[in-house]
């Protein structure tokens, strides 16, 4: 099966952008920035974001254009003779199945909340009776996964690339026309200080592995969603300044959902919370609030449509990417039916707040919270664990090797003074965040 390309470069850094911004962005990163010292938490934040964030980023792209192939073989395909690392190919392809059995739910339910402002009806909306609603749930889960493979089932240059190109490019503007009518609201000042304003006495630990988690997970590195888009570019760039193309794009978007919330939430005296309350409950209520509230809450959950469907489109096209490879289906075949199996296991999240009960960690959790424990606390960081041990040891691919496709092309290129930071900063600092993760997860 002929390799696809896309088209240009833009295309790459939209597509790969896309896939790492979601509504960790729009709800995770403000909060924290905000609770954890304002401009000081930044700046930390963006010190993790280069130390570890780039590396994972350029390694992840670097193995998929090696690689010429899905993540289901990359690893066999660099691995040297009598290697075994071509089993964390299937690692990969579980991982993404994982995050869109509860991630299309999410975007189900984003996409609701955009119907119920643009048709004018948001001013009794609640979260809670949302997810419970099993009709609700299946319905937007269905239009979230028709649309999705509805747009890959085309070649990937029509397809996935015209439409993420002007989804982002929509998201992009959509944020600025935002951000700057929050600037001005009455509580603009206050909210701007709350998120802003350095404060380093809340600097401590736990800040520092806050901002260290969130640089890196935010990439979502460790199953191929990066590779992906790897495989499908040529040689004239080296992969360092298209990782600081992805990342800036991606803290941006970061960035700028703070400026839009937290005047609004000032504004209205309404508590800023950390969760999924924060996108439904309370920037609900900001907007009910809100002369013109229904414009504004519209173009709201619009723009949260493109961030949360552009990275259901990149996790699925590794998907669809994986199987076609596995099976040499086309396109349309692949798409329906990846679309009705991840449809089939999705319905574990969407029934599960009334219909498939089910409490695999503390009380009120749910088949979503097995769904997220799973990728977020074990396959990315094991994946980027693996992907970095790879990569930069002479039991894996190597250094040299790494180091030769990663600087092919013009641009930033990956110094040699950089190897310590590759080979044992990043797999460290990984290691931790696994580790830290598990001792402090809620278990019961």
């Amino acid at each position: 099966m002929k390799r696809e390309q896309l088209g240009s470069r833009m295309g790459f850094i939209m597509l790969s952008a896309g896939c790492a911004i979601g509504c960790g962005n729009v709800w995770k990163f403000p909060w924290m920035c905000g609770q954890y010292g304002g401009g000081s938490f930044m700046l930390i934040y963006l010190l993790c974001l280069i130390v570890l964030g780039i590396p994972a980023l350029v390694m992840e792209f670097t193995i998929g254009r090696a690689a010429q192939c899905s993540p289901l073989h990359m690893y066999q395909k660099l691995q040297k003779p009598g290697q075994k690392w071509g089993a964390f190919g299937w690692f990969c392809l579980v991982g993404n199945i994982a995050l869109i059995a509860f991630y299309s739910v999410v975007c189900g339910w984003i996409v609701y909340y955009f119907t119920k402002f643009l048709a004018g009806q948001y001013t009794n909306l609640g979260f809670v009776s949302m997810i419970t609603n099993p009709k609700v749930n299946v319905i937007f889960l269905f239009v979230t996964l028709v649309i999705t493979f509805a747009v890959l089932c085309s070649h990937l240059q029509g397809g996935l690339e015209r439409v993420n190109k002007y989804m982002m490019s929509a998201l992009l503007v959509l944020m600025l026309v935002l951000a700057v009518h929050s600037l001005t609201l009455d509580g603009a000042k206050e909210g701007m200080s709350f998120y802003l304003k350095p404060d380093f006495s809340k600097i401590g630990g736990s800040v520092f592995v806050g901002a260290m988690n969130q640089a890196f997970f935010t990439l979502s590195t460790g199953m191929g969603g990066m590779a992906i888009f790897g495989s499908y570019i040529g040689k004239e760039h080296s992969l360092m300044g298209e990782a600081v193309n992805v990342i800036t794009l991606d803290t941006l978007v970061a960035f700028l959902a703070g400026v839009i919330i937290f005047p609004a939430c000032f504004t209205y005296n309404l508590e800023v919370n950390a969760g999924p309350s924060l996108l439904f409950d309370t920037m609900a209520a900001v907007f009910s609030n809100m002369p013109g509230g229904r414009v504004w809450g519209t173009l709201f959950f619009l723009f949260m449509i493109f961030a949360a469907l552009s990275t259901v489109l990149g996790v699925c096209e590794n998907i669809l990417a994986m199987v076609r490879e596995k099976t040499g289906w086309s396109r349309k075949k692949g798409s329906l039916i990846c679309g009705v199996g991840l449809f089939l296991l999705a319905l574990t999240t969407a029934l599960g707040y009334s219909v498939l009960h089910f409490q695999p960690f503390a009380d009120g959790t749910a088949w979503l919270d097995f769904w997220d424990f799973l990728v977020s606390n074990n396959i990315l960081p094991l994946g980027s664990l693996v992907l970095s041990l790879f990569c930069c040891n002479g039991f894996g691919w190597g250094w040299e090797n790494f180091l030769v496709e990663a600087n092919m092309g013009v641009g930033l290129k990956v110094k040699g003074w950089m190897k310590p930071v590759f080979r044992y900063v990043v797999p460290l600092a990984i290691a931790f965040i696994y580790i830290y993760g598990m001792v402090t997860f809620n278990w019961r």
